[in-house]
């Protein structure tokens, strides 16, 4: 489908061309980008309400600022969509997210205008903190440099770090506090609160406009009068408001709030603050989703809906949605309440990701018992600590790739203290469109290293609730992880009763001759279609499902290692230390040495793509266990 851009977008190829327009140009432009995002996004999906909101920042920071030699770090790439199609990218936005296509966050190696890589949230004030405390070293006086986070990501740890530091830094750093009180799901936290607090204070903004606007008409010259103003309003802040603004009190010149669609307002505010030195920070107000209305008013469901009717709202399902399988998240979601009604000793805990995790679910039907805590995984893990001292059973739902943020708090306050917190980690294994800072490669490895530590992976949902119910049962006194992928499961009757799995055992599920194959977690399901084919080929491979990665199952290694002398093993996570690394140390270690092959996400970045792609580019699909069997097999076939 061709979608075409408006007239005046279609002439801007990069940020100089749109320094050409004049001011009146600017909302006409702005309109039509947003149009852009809307035609695009509807057909070829993404995300979809965040970039929406700073449509009229955007053009005003490209606007105003000389980059990319001035340097915008976008916290995280949700908002950036506007940024890549203003900054030469307007013609390949069709191939966001798409396999060799664009990435759907900034990514250094795509543009120089992607100053700095991101996809998880909150490292931009720290990120352009470096880069200016560099241009100022290098003494680069004339380049500016902006961090753009959202308030959602102001929750996180790194950002209050990064602010902490930048107040003492003397750099001239400008944060753009982007005020929606979303992230995905609704913000929480003292902070969200303290943000309606200062947006409604009228006395201190008041005081400030005034000051400002009547200095600005002095005679002596604006820009002047506007220095001296600057340095009255700031001795004026010091004086009556330095104990109750939070950021001036960490040494951040504070500005605003103002509206973040008055895309005059932002160019003028923009300009003034780009002569101001030293770190700044200026607050403004948006809506996700900005003009959308249905975005607007279901801000979660309109963050990423997937392919739409951009006229009639109908988000299109998938033709196969109403008989697929339900997603692990939501047999997670639905599990924990059963087992939270059966034991009172129950938490569960997700950092901002309620909607996603399925935690959503206890959180409606026990708020007393289930938390959001916001993007703070740090947080999330030893919050979830202390309260197993005190003998709860705290389910930590966090996705792969953000556990690798709280790795720290894994091992000191988990795993040295042998808390038996339990660790589900969603979207294990490669994600798809999102990209390899979204992949959950590597929490096999990081997790199975840990002393005291149980790594555990489902095969289906019914394995999922097994290990869960496992997992939360008072003879289990160590930390236990459960990793599952996103998306759909395999199972459409699910809700079997719950048992208990001996921790550390396997399954056979299929005897054979000449080749083992041993899987972990979700992958089970590839290697059983594989079978399937290699069966009409002559060959019978048997199949294991291990379960565990910490600890194997070395009954059952000893008995596979004892009549095969031909292994793959398959795994959704890095084939370096990960699940086939632990099976390797075990074969040598016990002396045995069988032609051994590993499946799994390779030792290098895999880009973006879809599930299917990305497997198949892997070799750990179907497809690519066949052909590893094939050519392990190549006597025998050739004997057949």
């Amino acid at each position: 489908m061709d979608i075409a851009p408006g007239a005046l977008l279609k002439t801007i190829n990069s940020p100089a061309d749109l320094k050409t327009l004049n001011r009146e140009q600017l909302q006409q432009l702005s309109d039509e980008l947003r149009q852009y995002i809307i035609d695009v996004v509807s057909v070829h999906g993404g995300h979809f309400g965040a970039s929406l909101g700073v449509v009229e920042l955007t053009t005003a920071l490209h606007y105003v600022f000389n980059t990319p030699d001035d340097q915008l770090v976008w916290d995280v790439g949700h908002q950036a969509y506007g940024h890549k199609i203003l900054t030469g990218r307007r013609d390949n936005f069709i191939t966001n997210r798409k396999y060799k296509g664009i990435s759907g966050f900034p990514k250094r190696s795509e543009s120089p205008y992607d100053t700095f890589g991101v996809g998880h949230s909150s490292t931009s004030i720290s990120a352009a903190l470096g880069m200016a405390m560099a241009a100022k070293y290098k003494g680069e006086k004339d380049r500016k440099t902006v961090a753009i986070i959202g308030d959602g990501a102001m929750t996180a740890g790194i950002a209050f770090e990064g602010m902490n530091h930048a107040g003492v830094s003397d750099t001239d750093l400008l944060i753009v506090l982007n005020d929606n009180c979303m992230s995905i799901d609704p913000n929480v936290g003292a902070l969200r609160e303290y943000l309606t607090d200062i947006t409604t204070s009228q006395t201190y903004n008041r005081l400030k406009d005034d000051i400002w606007k009547a200095l600005g008409k002095l005679p002596v010259g604006g820009r002047f009068s506007r220095d001296v103003a600057s340095k009255i309003e700031h001795s004026i802040k010091s004086f009556v408001n330095r104990s109750s603004n939070l950021f001036e009190s960490l040494n951040l010149r504070y500005f605003g709030p103002i509206d973040g669609h008055n895309l005059m307002k932002l160019v003028d505010t923009l300009s003034d603050l780009k002569n101001i030195p030293g770190p700044k920070l200026l607050h403004i107000l948006t809506v996700k989703g900005k003009g959308y209305s249905l975005a607007e008013k279901d801000q979660t469901k309109w963050h990423a809906p997937g392919l739409f009717d951009k006229i009639t709202g109908e988000i299109y399902k998938k033709k196969y949605e109403t008989v697929q399988p339900p997603k692990y998240q939501d047999v997670f979601g639905q599990t924990i309440i059963e087992l939270a009604e059966a034991n009172n000793k129950i938490f569960g805990i997700t950092p901002a990701m309620p909607s996603g995790s399925s935690l959503k679910f206890m959180m409606e039907k026990m708020p007393e018992r289930a938390f959001d805590v916001g993007i703070c995984e740090q947080h999330a893990v030893t919050l979830s600590a202390g309260m197993a001292t005190q003998g709860m059973k705290v389910f930590c739902n966090v996705y792969s790739t953000f556990m690798q943020r709280a790795y720290d708090q894994v091992v000191h306050d988990v795993a040295i203290q042998d808390l038996p917190v339990i660790f589900c980690l969603d979207r294990a294994g490669l994600v798809g469109e999102d990209g390899p800072t979204h992949h959950g490669a590597f929490d096999i490895a990081y997790m199975r290293c840990v002393p005291n530590m149980i790594v555990s992976a489902p095969m289906n949902e019914s394995e999922l609730r097994n290990l869960m119910y496992t997992a939360q049962l008072d003879s289990t006194k160590h930390p236990f992880v459960i990793r599952y992928p996103r998306g759909e499961g395999v199972m459409s009757e699910w809700k079997t009763p719950m048992k208990e799995i001996i921790i550390g055992t396997g399954r056979k599920l299929k005897d054979g001759h000449g080749l083992a194959i041993l899987s972990l977690g979700h992958p089970g399901n590839f290697v059983t279609a594989a079978i399937r084919e290699l069966r009409t080929e002559g060959l019978d491979p048997a199949h294991y499902d291990m379960r565990f990665a910490k600890p194997l199952d070395e009954l059952m290694l000893h008995e596979i290692f004892g009549k095969f002398d031909r292994i793959i093993t398959v795994e959704d996570g890095t084939v370096t230390g990960g699940f086939g690394s632990a099976v390797l140390e075990f074969a040598a270690t016990h002396h045995y040495s069988p032609a051994f092959k590993i499946l799994g996400i390779p030792d290098r970045v895999v880009e973006h793509g879809t599930l299917k792609e990305l497997h198949h580019e892997c070799n750990y699909d179907a497809q690519g266990i066949i052909d590893s069997a094939r050519k392990m097999m190549e006597d025998v076939l050739q004997v057949h």
